[in-house]
Formats: structure tokens, C-alpha cells, sequence
């Protein structure tokens, strides 16, 4: 069997996001022995999708990657058009909606016609949101699978994706919240061969008291966020949340950011952003937190909070998001605030009760082993994909319909 994925970019240095889950799969159906290969651009940052790698073919962890030029990159009037469009973006008309798609890229028809080129039985597309899912799946239809990360925001209520999701011949989903969420905004879909995969979390090395002089928090007790600091990832209002709570809670508590910084976050002396580290300072600062904390509301599975139920940490997580909070209603592994007052009442019932931390970072590690270990995933990813080609269930169409830019 051969798999063709098609992502914006792809790359070790790719860090979080729906690419880095596709990666992950990608890398388990090589070790299973499918015939893997992707079509990508050559960006690695999302804001421009500036080309980074050169382009042409390599091997990256034993999956084929093809790079491809993008025509074009992000559009610098892009985030005048979105201000302009999404607020209303259900009603978009198609001229809006499509000048949206292609000012906010990646434009790659050559990778998408690699992809089209390809012996493999399924083209699997990830995330939605961009240029190369939604016209290629307008491209490929019903030979198309589609990793959607769906999540609530704005973009996913413009008509062009009603399309999108109603053209493909299957979905995987990383949650039962996300793939819940997708049959509510569009019930077609229900009809469609689906499942839900999540990814496989594996544990790494790494040791606190290493990782306290890395990030340089000392011997403070201290709350860990881990991810992109992006103000789109809830960052900023953590930042704003925290501050508000070291006033009215004076004392040596401390909030480390561990990741690529996007939006630089003010300064505060109780606030640590260290950047991108290593796994094994990753893994320590995890091992050494007091709680993991997921801002977000725009996930749709965040492996960074069940990295932290490896490490035995509870969670304090944002109620907006769908897969975070249903995560922690189904571990029981944390907390979930949806106001300054939640977070502080929920903040401080964690940090005044050591036993409770601990069965609730107890509780988060075994759900993740019950769910999310990797062979039994990946057996069940390599069942479905299977199961699609020998049933020749919506795949194996090179429907040529309605493209973007082309």
C-alpha cells in the first residue's frame, strides 16, 4: 500500500501544529510498512511561507519528502482581508472567499500535482485551512482523506469549506470532540467513512533539576506552558491571567513559556519565556512543573497536555477548547477555567493540595497510556487506511472538479 500526504510544510524543524501530527503518522506507517511519501512546500514558518528548504527530494525518518516552490507565499494584505472578511465570514461570497484562501497560501500547484501523480491508493490531506487542502481536495474528491484539526474560529464557518468537507472520501480525527464538532458544523459529513486516531505520546528523557538551570526558574515552584507563545494560542491571556493572580497572591510562583516565541509577551519578573529547548530540557521542565497549563481554545488534540500527563503533571486548561476540556473531563487528569475568577480558584486549589496534583497527574498519565500509545494507534491507522483501499470506499477517483488559482 502507498500513502501520499499533502501538508503546507513538513520538516523536523516544524514544531507543533497539525504538520507535526502528520509527521508523526507518517513515521508510524513507515514502521509498519507502508509505502509513505509527502508533497509540501518548502516553508517551515507559517506566517510567510517563506521557502527555507531547497527544493527537491529527501528522507526524512524514512518517509519520502518532496518539496515544491510555492508561487506564492502569504499575502501581506492578507490580515487586511481577514479583518475585513471573518467577522462575518459565513457570509462570504465566493470571489471573498477565494481571494482569502489564495492571499493567505501557501500556493503550490506543483505539489499538488506530484501528488496527483502518485501510484498511492489515498491522498490525505492536513490541516483544512489552507491552499493545498482546499484546492486539492476540490482536485482529488472522494480520493482524498482529510485530517481536518477542526476547531472553533472563524475561518471554518466560510462557505468554501462546506464544500471541502462534503468532497472528501474519508476523515480521521485526532478527538471524539473534534470529530463531534466537524458533524455539527456539517452534517453531511456523518455519511463518510471515519474514525478517530489521536497521536501515540512518547516518553523522553530528561531530568528537573537539569532542566530548572536551563530555563532558569531556580528552585521556584513554577507553572509550565509548552508550545507556541501566539497570542492565538491563548498565550497573551495567561500572561494577563498570571499577573493578575501574582497581585493578589504574592510568593515565589513562577510562569515558564517553553517554545517558539510568535508574539513576544511583555515583560514581568515572575515570567520566564525560554524559547525552543531541546527534549530532554523539555522533558525535565514537564518532570518539574507544579501544573501544565493549555491556554488554548484552538486545539483540536494539543499532544503538549498529554505530554504532561506522561510526566505525571495535572492540567489547567481553557473550557472554550473542545478537545482540551474533554480531555480532562474524560482523564480526570485537571482543571478548567473559563474566567480570571475560575483560574484563580482552580490555580489555587491545585498549588494548596499536593495530593490532589499528584492523583490528578496520576489519573492524566494513565488515561494517555490506556489511549494513546502507539502501536495500538497506529495498528488501528494502518486497519482504516487499509480497509478504504480494499473496500474501495471513495478512493482511487482522480475527480478533477472545481480548483483555486488554476
Amino acid at each position: 500500500m502507498k500513502v501520499t500526504y499533502v501538508v503546507p510544510r513538513y520538516g523536523v524543524e516544524v514544531i507543533g501544529g497539525a504538520e507535526l501530527g502528520v509527521r508523526m503518522l507518517a513515521e508510524q506507517l513507515v514502521l509498519a510498512g507502508v509505502e509513505v511519501e509527502v508533497c509540501t512546500t518548502c516553508a517551515v514558518d507559517s506566517d510567510t511561507w517563506a521557502d527555507s528548504y531547497p527544493p527537491g527530494a529527501e528522507q526524512v525518518n524514512g518517509v519520502l519528502v518532496r518539496r515544491f516552490r510555492s508561487t506564492s507565499g502569504r499575502d501581506p494584505r492578507f490580515d487586511e482581508l481577514s479583518a475585513r472578511v471573518l467577522p462575518d465570514a459565513a457570509g462570504a461570497s465566493e470571489i471573498v472567499e477565494r481571494e482569502w484562501i489564495e492571499r493567505q497560501g501557501p500556493v503550490c500547484p506543483a505539489a499538488l500535482d506530484a501528488a496527483g501523480s502518485s501510484r498511492a491508493q489515498v491522498v490525505i490531506f492536513s490541516p483544512y485551512l489552507f491552499w493545498p487542502s482546499v484546492t486539492g481536495i476540490l482536485r482529488f474528491g472522494r480520493r482524498a482523506l482529510l485530517h481536518p484539526a477542526t476547531h472553533e474560529e472563524a475561518p471554518i464557518h466560510l462557505p468554501i469549506f462546506r464544500r471541502v468537507f462534503g468532497s472528501v472520501g474519508a476523515l480521521a480525527f485526532y478527538t471524539e470532540a473534534e470529530q463531534r464538532l466537524t458533524e455539527q458544523l456539517f452534517p453531511a459529513v456523518s455519511a463518510l467513512p471515519q474514525t478517530v486516531i489521536g497521536l501515540g505520546v512518547v516518553e523522553g528523557a530528561g531530568l528537573p533539576a537539569g532542566a530548572r538551570a536551563a530555563i532558569r526558574v531556580g528552585e521556584r515552584p513554577y507553572l509550565l506552558c509548552l508550545g507556541r507563545v501566539d497570542a492565538g494560542k491563548g498565550t497573551v491571556v495567561l500572561r494577563q491571567f498570571f499577573a493578575a493572580y501574582k497581585q493578589r497572591h504574592p510568593g515565589p510562583l513562577a510562569l515558564v513559556y517553553v517554545g517558539p516565541v510568535v508574539d513576544p509577551l511583555p515583560p514581568h519578573p515572575d515570567v520566564i519565556v525560554t524559547g525552543a529547548v531541546d527534549e530532554s530540557v523539555k522533558w525535565g521542565a514537564l518532570r518539574g512543573a507544579s501544573v501544565v497549563v493549555s491556554p488554548s481554545t484552538s486545539e483540536s488534540f494539543s499532544l503538549a497536555l498529554l505530554e504532561g500527563w506522561t510526566a505525571g503533571r495535572p492540567a489547567l486548561v481553557n473550557a472554550a477548547c473542545h478537545a482540551t476540556a474533554g480531555h480532562v473531563r474524560a482523564s480526570g487528569g485537571g482543571l478548567c477555567f473559563d474566567s480570571y475568577a475560575a483560574f484563580e480558584v482552580s490555580l489555587e486549589r491545585l498549588l494548596a493540595d499536593a495530593a490532589l496534583r499528584s492523583a490528578m497527574g496520576s489519573a492524566g498519565r494513565d488515561y494517555v497510556a490506556r489511549r494513546y500509545s502507539w502501536p495500538r494507534l497506529a495498528e488501528r491507522y494502518c486497519s482504516f487506511l487499509t480497509g478504504l483501499r480494499v473496500e474501495g470506499a471513495n478512493v482511487g477517483v482522480d475527480h478533477h472538479g472545481d480548483q483555486l488559482g488554476e
